[in-house]
């Protein structure tokens, strides 16, 4: 009974999390990061002041909390991904694009607000703890690989993504894997 209970309570707390950034999200569509207050970002999300502090030191702390959802999510669907690949596949780099693309938002919202560095901490995060471990020969190549891929998605979202996700795997696959 207390694993069901845990697990529920889990879920409410992810759930909480999940909106409250959703409400910063929301928020900066239409105010600049800079100008945005806690006290705006528990109104629209409907939480009490306490619930957000529970949580959260400030609104940049909830931002990247939403990115760590978002990369614990891709790391565990990755793993279940038959025919994957290793990360420096074409077939992973296509995976990476298409499931990041379904967080465009947040991630032009980050961008168009000069919020890079959430994103750039993400990414050497998961570099760090998932590949870099595994390649230390090539742990730089391997920071630049990621970043660069990062900067690839985030300029094929900003344009409207004119491209087919496949060109631009292929693009990134053609220019990083013989040299990892």
């Amino acid at each position: 009974m207390k694993n069901t209970t845990s697990m529920e309570s889990t879920k409410k707390t992810q759930f909480t999390r999940m909106c409250i950034t959703e409400a910063i999200l929301a928020l900066m569509e239409n105010t600049p990061y800079e100008k945005i207050t806690i006290s705006s970002v528990i109104k629209k999300a409907g939480v009490a002041r306490m619930t957000f502090y529970n949580h959260y030191s400030s609104i940049y702390d909830a931002l990247k909390d939403y990115l760590q959802i978002i990369c614990s999510e891709y790391l565990e669907v990755s793993l279940e991904t038959p025919n994957i690949g290793h990360f420096l596949e074409y077939s992973h780099i296509l995976f990476s694009l298409t499931f990041f693309d379904q967080y465009r938002n947040y991630f032009l919202t980050l961008s168009k607000n000069n919020l890079h560095s959430i994103m750039l901490e993400a990414v050497n995060q998961i570099m760090q703890q998932n590949i870099v471990l595994r390649h230390t020969q090539n742990k730089y190549a391997m920071y630049c690989y990621a970043g660069g891929l990062l900067n690839a998605f985030l300029r094929w979202e900003e344009s409207g993504k004119k491209e087919d996700p496949a060109e631009i795997a292929n693009l990134i696959y053609k220019l990083y894997s013989p040299t990892l």
